[in-house]
């Protein structure tokens, strides 16, 4: 059976598929969890601004990396105590993972 997908951006219907089955093996180990978010302490958001700098010089002297993007993301989203605000940096978290694995799967494969 064929689906209509929702998605439209290349690789992120693959993407959430693959995030989907790894849901499903949670769940299936561990169920639904509840944990406190843990973040935006003081040395939190020290660490996210010197990520976001960090980040900026890298791609400014031509050396960025996906590491460096995937780094300022998550240390900016670990610095936001607001629920609301920390839902769409970890959004943010997610996108930049789904870029970056389209990325390595656009690479040309070596055998």
């Amino acid at each position: 059976m064929s689906y209509p997908t929702i998605f439209t951006t290349p690789g992120v219907r693959a993407f959430a598929e693959e995030i989907d089955a790894e849901r499903q093996r949670q769940l299936a180990k561990f169920g639904h969890q509840h944990h406190p978010d843990g973040t935006g302490s003081v040395p939190q958001q020290e660490a996210a601004a010197l990520a976001r700098m960090e980040c900026e010089d890298a791609f400014g002297s031509g050396y960025g990396t996906w590491c460096h993007v995937l780094f300022e993301e998550t240390r900016e989203a670990l610095a936001e105590s607001d629920p609301a605000k920390l839902r769409a940096e970890l959004i943010q978290v997610a996108a930049v993972c789904a870029a970056w694995i389209h990325d390595i799967d656009s690479r040309p494969t070596t055998a």
